[in-house]
């Protein structure tokens, strides 16, 4: 195969989305501490599901639009630092195809490195052994072979092949992965990417049901220009019509090309996806009862769905009135902070309220948000400048992608904890300006030492710790420092490395804590740490029976 044409390239990014969904477990699984939130195959699969959804509604011609659908879906969708290196990896990808119809395989190659120079800049201190090492060395590869090779399938094939090796060496750049026994997760997810591009390309089957197909190409990614532009009656096929035809034997023998040709005289915005059982068709239609009709020649109907994109394109443009309406109105006076703030359970957001914050976006160790759930946020407050606390490593990226792609002036301070992001808060000053706060609130992160009691998910041993599985964990920042069979044991150990030395104690105590444990650790501190004080919260956290920060 000498080029990828538009069709092809969409069905290997929807197939792509599909390959890592059905691996996202087993990626998950990888996380080097054995702590319950090990969520990068999580992160990484529903970023390139919003992707996907984003290529599944564009209807363009050539590789550089959809391409440029692609990543806007994996821009707004990333979560964690693995989605965001992702979404970048393939922002660079695309715009150095955004000018073509078609591939070839020294496009490809080109497109891979430029992906890997973006991903790169987007990383403050660039870790090797990751997801970008991987990403750097298949480009490598897929560079060199392009030198001399013209068979896409051939190119793609060396890149995968190059990307598993290279994943098998993660372990010998970061020492942390050999000690425990595992490849870096992220390498391994984008691993099952390259994997899903190659085996769509070579037209191989895949397991499980392909999640996205085109739907909705009258409404795409560029909703407010259509809006402007057309009007309902523009619309010609006025129903967006999908379904699914399992093959049977005895009726009418299936070829995707006549399948397609034939077909297509009843609409447009044609996307058909078969394997060697099932058809999944989406076409725009006047008619969807001749197009069942259609199908049903083949073997019989499965998931039929209709939706009128006349009555969508009404309810879109209502929704733009209001939308400018509600813009009106918050254009007469913009206050000049706001703050959003990550947090996880009832009682952690309801202290966050209490300083001061305007929204608060669920999230943290089991789910973290992706850029769009920040932005949408943002969107809630009416201010000049908007603060933005990740208060979790693992969103920091998430939340400075956010602010890049705003056109809001927004601020991250870079808290990795709720008691930092507590903390920080304590220092915000309203009558100061936005740079003094910055200053105040990023001196504050350092004032303050966390602590986490979490139980381990699996057996491993690190630093020289053996941890048992369901075993508590005590965590200071995000080294593991203690392991305990007895939770109160293991918070009392924890204590006793956090508390020498300070003056406040802050207990955050997550669900299903008992108020006879939470009062045994007070008077623990009170017999052993007089000196220091005490605030006790309940704040509702899941995983994480307790959250301590120490000041």
């Amino acid at each position: 195969m000498k080029t990828i044409n538009v069709i092809k390239f969409a069905e290997m990014i929807l197939h792509r989305a599909n390959n890592l969904s059905h691996h996202a477990a087993y990626v998950d699984s990888l996380n080097v501490f054995p702590v319950p939130d090990g969520d990068t195959g999580t992160n990484m699969s529903l970023s390139m599901n919003s992707g996907a959804k984003d290529v599944s509604a564009v209807n363009q011609k050539h590789i550089g639009k959809v391409g440029t659908a692609l990543a806007k879906g994996l821009l707004m969708g990333a979560r964690g630092n693995s989605g965001v290196i992702l979404s970048q990896l393939f922002r660079g990808f695309t715009k150095k195809i955004e000018n073509n119809e078609e591939i070839n395989a020294a496009h490809l190659a080109n497109a891979f490195a430029a992906g890997v120079n973006m991903a790169y800049k987007a990383v403050m201190k660039p870790v090797e052994g990751t997801i970008l090492t991987v990403a750097k060395d298949a480009a490598r590869a897929g560079l060199e072979v392009a030198k001399s090779e013209t068979d896409v399938i051939k190119l793609m094939a060396a890149i995968v092949e190059e990307a598993n090796a290279s994943l098998k060496r993660t372990p010998d750049l970061l020492p942390v992965l050999k000690e425990v026994g595992v490849v870096d997760s992220g390498g391994q997810g984008l691993v099952f990417v390259y994997e899903g591009f190659l085996a769509e390309l070579r037209g191989e089957a895949f397991t499980g049901e392909t999640k996205f197909v085109v739907q909705d190409a009258t409404f795409n990614d560029d909703h407010e220009h259509l809006l402007n532009f057309m009007s309902t009656e523009d619309i010609v096929y006025g129903y967006c019509t999908e379904f699914m035809v399992r093959l049977e034997t005895g009726k009418r023998q299936f070829n995707e090309t006549n399948f397609r040709n034939e077909i297509s005289a009843h609409g447009d915005s044609l996307l058909v996806i078969s394997d060697d059982e099932v058809v999944k068709v989406h076409i725009h239609s006047e008619s969807p009862g001749t197009c069942f009709n259609y199908g049903q020649q083949y073997g019989s109907l499965i998931k039929l769905k209709v939706e009128n994109m006349r009555e969508q394109h009404r309810e879109l443009l209502k929704e733009q009135a209001r939308s400018e309406q509600n813009k009106k109105g918050q254009s007469k006076e913009k206050a000049p902070f706001g703050i959003v703030s990550i947090s996880m359970g009832e009682g952690i957001s309801s202290i966050f309220k209490s300083l001061g914050v305007d929204v608060t976006v669920e999230g943290g160790q089991t789910m973290n948000p992706s850029t769009e759930d920040i932005l949408k946020a943002v969107a809630e407050i009416n201010a000049e400048t908007v603060f933005i606390f990740p208060n979790n490593k693992n969103i920091i990226l998430a939340a400075e992608q956010a602010r890049d792609v705003s056109d809001r002036h927004l601020v991250v301070i870079p808290t990795k904890t709720i008691p930092q992001g507590i903390t920080s808060l304590f220092a915000f000053n309203p009558s100061g300006d936005a740079n003094d706060n910055e200053e105040r609130m990023l001196a504050a992160i350092s004032a303050v030492k966390t602590g986490q009691v979490t139980f381990a998910v699996r057996d491993t041993n690190i630093d020289g710790i053996d941890i048992k599985k369901d075993h508590f964990m005590g965590l200071i920042e995000s080294k593991i420092k203690v392991t305990n069979v007895s939770r109160l044991a293991l918070a009392e150990e924890l204590l006793n490395e956090l508390l020498g030395g300070a003056e406040v104690l802050t207990l955050l105590y997550g669900e299903g804590v008992p108020t006879a444990e939470v009062e045994a650790i007070e008077a623990y501190c009170a017999e052993h740490y007089p000196e220091v004080e005490v605030e006790v919260h309940e704040g509702g956290q899941p995983l994480y029976p307790y959250i301590f920060g120490v000041e």
